[in-house]
């Protein structure tokens, strides 16, 4: 007799997503540094969601001509009950744009904006659904509490990276938010992937950044020279892998998303305290000053 052909069912298993938030100080150029990644990501073949995460919701604006779109709460005090999809709009090659949006000024947290978001998409099994590689959260780094948290806190991305420039309040900044990552990591929180160090030019503004991330047991993934591309571009309403395809600036980011895309293991940093970081930055504060005066021969070496 003979046997009975067998079906054998083979259960594909779901794709990893890669998830990524990027903090930064507000003014640092963190949504032009997401973007022109998520841009560059894209351009390699991945599928790619942008997530604003700022009140302002222009995280994604570059990415659509200038063009502003709904943002989840908006939806949600509309109607009540909002198919997350309704949320979401095409930009370059393809990236999916989502902003969270923030709540009627004057009224409630803008980080329960991120809250709610999220839950929304998750809940809906968007990420799945869109078969993304990459959702990348631009988020305001100014505060790490709250909702602004949420990404870190509940390992909703597994790696962090931060914008920072050789400026105090810029490095005040990503040191907070070390201290964020390094409270949450026992917790299964997100890790820190590194430091891209934007806007940096002159020789003294990559040593003080190099000795940052150094006292802090941290690294730089990729300087990112002040240009006037950028600038052109924006105007224009575009990243400048869009606008200047061509340009040293685009490869400058299209360099970043490949180093990101080869990223592995990311790190509990080991942030400085506020006597130590006040003492830290009078320190540079006055090489650079003696440099200045000619009193010294260059302000670029380290400490």
């Amino acid at each position: 007799m003979a046997g009975r052909k067998t079906t054998v069912k083979i259960v594909k298993a779901p794709k990893k997503i890669k998830q990524m938030a990027i903090y930064g100080k507000g003014g640092i150029g963190k949504s032009t540094t997401t973007s022109n990644l998520s841009a560059a990501l894209s351009d390699l073949g991945y599928k790619v969601m942008q997530f604003g995460c700022d009140p302002k919701a222009d995280s994604t604006n570059t990415l659509r001509n200038g063009a502003d779109i709904p943002t989840i709460l908006d939806l949600l005090r509309e109607k009540g009950r909002v198919d997350a999809r309704d949320a979401i709009r095409e930009g370059y090659n393809g990236i999916y744009c989502v902003e969270a949006g923030g709540p009627s000024p004057g009224v409630g947290c803008a980080g329960r904006g991120i809250i709610t978001a999220v839950q929304l998409l998750k809940q809906q099994n968007v990420f799945e659904d869109l078969d993304l590689d990459y959702v990348i959260y631009d988020v305001l780094g100014d505060v790490v509490c709250g909702g602004f948290a949420v990404p870190i806190r509940e390992g909703i991305a597994q790696h962090v990276f931060t914008v920072s420039s050789s400026d105090f309040m810029a490095i005040y900044a990503a040191n907070n938010l070390f201290k964020g990552i390094r409270k949450y990591s026992d917790a299964g929180g997100a890790l820190l992937g590194g430091l891209i160090a934007n806007g940096v030019s002159s020789g003294y503004q990559r040593s003080v950044v190099d000795d940052f991330v150094l006292q802090t047991g941290t690294g730089v993934i990729q300087y990112v020279p002040r240009s006037v591309t950028v600038t052109m571009s924006e105007l224009s309403g575009r990243t400048t892998i869009e606008a200047a395809p061509e340009s040293d600036q685009a490869e400058v980011y299209r360099e970043l998303a490949r180093r990101i895309e080869k990223h592995g293991e990311s790190k509990t940093p080991n942030p400085m305290e506020p006597p130590e970081l006040r003492k830290w930055a009078a320190k540079w504060s006055e090489r650079i000053l003696a440099a200045e005066r000619g009193e010294i021969e260059s302000a670029g070496a380290g400490i």
